[in-house]
């Protein structure tokens, strides 16, 4: 198993990774990124990192991920936006190597944990999760502010 930094030429295969996940999760129709978007904010505003997994040279699986903070720890973590393995190729151990990789620039950059959200109906991962005993963060609820709403707070 490899792993390589995505570069700005691999913009247009990001967002294909992003839409494949987008249609698993049967949320394809949220998807309003485009490769200028990706490329701005991942290259040019460097908000952002990819990483992929390869096998054979052939990139199957991604994760998309960008530093947090945790004020209790007094350091930064890593928080995983997206992980994605293609259907092929899932059961094969990927997207644990993936995880495993995470894991360690996370304690190379001297973060204080990794974490990520999962759709609770997606049993499948939760149980995976479960196996790397991470831990849910069941007494939290997740609040979000977008387009209008968003907008209207800042006035």
């Amino acid at each position: 198993m490899k792993f390589r930094f995505a570069a700005k030429e691999d913009v247009p295969l990001i967002l294909s990774f992003i839409k494949e996940l987008a249609d698993y999760e049967n949320l394809l129709d949220e998807v309003v990124a485009t490769e200028a978007d990706l490329e701005k904010s991942l290259f040019a505003q460097k908000r952002a990192e990819v990483l992929f997994a390869l096998v054979d040279e052939k990139e199957v699986g991604f994760a998309l991920f960008f530093h947090n903070y945790s004020t209790f720890l007094g350091k930064a973590g890593l928080y995983l936006e997206d992980l994605y393995i293609k259907p092929d190729v899932r059961g094969q151990g990927i997207g644990k190597q993936l995880l495993k990789k995470l894991a360690q620039i996370a304690l190379e950059r001297d973060c204080g944990r990794l974490e990520w959200w999962c759709l609770d109906w997606n049993q499948t991962s939760i149980d995976f999760y479960l196996s790397l005993n991470a831990e849910p963060m069941d007494e939290w609820t997740s609040y979000r502010l977008t387009g209008e709403n968003l907008k209207k707070l800042a006035e």
